[in-house]
């Protein structure tokens, strides 16, 4: 470890937060690669593939034909909520009360599990986009569907087509619809919160929209970054307060990130803490 690697290390966690550095919290459970949890996890890409090949395609072919790709969005939601049921996956939500009927939002994720994209997709109870990986677009079925759903693909190592991402991202927004970001830009390993990156910030103010913290609990342990293995549980996803892009600019966007990196931060903490 060396010398700047030991000083964060030492920091509390909500100085780490206010530096938007690396935080590492233990880990509520050891990740053992047993039998069942290998099984598990190869069920869940199983039931993954059998979606898509028995909803996915003929939704994809049935809207394309008739012309109304956003017809998906609805058999999306099912196949997401249907995924994370078959993986053992039981979803808890709290602070929907912070949530105004008529507004639209980004939501701002931290993200350390495949299971974190179905459950923000599916239980913020808004229809929604979300930025994805563009990865995601080589997969059969999966690639072809995900514009109709709106979930854009991004490449962060083209700043280019990564500002096209973003703008379409705010042309979902006009459409009325909210916005998912895992702010991170990438999966987690299990028990750290990875700097923010600062996309979501710049659409949230552009589109003049509450920025909403969320605080997704508990998937590293059911299915983390590199484990290989898949355990049934509870999820809990915190909405916590809106954070208002009212009358910013480009010169308060590292202020958006850090408080609602301290927001999530707080929130993961206050988890290891039980």
């Amino acid at each position: 470890m060396n010398d700047t690697t030991a000083s964060q290390a030492e920091r509390p966690v909500d100085v780490q937060a206010m530096h938007n550095e690396l935080i590492r919290f233990p880990v509520l459970q050891p990740h053992r690669s047993t039998v069942s949890g290998k099984l598990r996890y190869w069920w869940c890409w199983f039931v993954a593939a059998s979606l898509l090949l028995v909803l996915g395609v003929p939704g994809l072919l049935f809207t394309a034909v008739i012309g109304r790709r956003t017809w998906l969005y609805p058999l999306a939601l099912f196949g997401a909520r249907t995924w994370l049921r078959a993986c053992g996956a039981k979803v808890r939500v709290k602070g929907m009360e912070h949530l105004a009927d008529d507004t639209n939002y980004v939501f701002a994720s931290n993200h350390r599990s495949y299971l974190d994209t179905a459950t923000l997709f599916a239980f913020t109870g808004r229809r929604m986009g979300l930025v994805a990986k563009k990865e995601l677009l080589r997969i059969p079925v999966l690639g072809q569907g995900m514009s109709f759903v709106n979930i854009i693909a991004i490449d962060r190592t083209d700043p280019e087509r990564a500002l096209a991402s973003m703008t379409k991202a705010r042309e979902v927004m006009e459409a009325g619809y909210s916005f998912g970001v895992f702010v991170e830009g990438t999966r987690a390993m299990p028990g750290e919160l990875l700097p923010f990156k600062k996309g979501a910030f710049h659409l949230a103010m552009q589109m003049n929209a509450p920025i909403v913290p969320v605080a997704i609990k508990n998937t590293d342990v059911l299915m983390g970054k590199n484990s290989g293995v898949a355990n049934a549980g509870d999820i809990e996803m915190v909405l916590l307060p809106p954070i208002p892009t009212d009358g910013t600019d480009a010169a308060d966007v590292i202020q958006l990130l850090l408080q609602t990196r301290s927001s999530i931060a707080d929130q993961l903490g206050a988890e290891q803490a039980k």
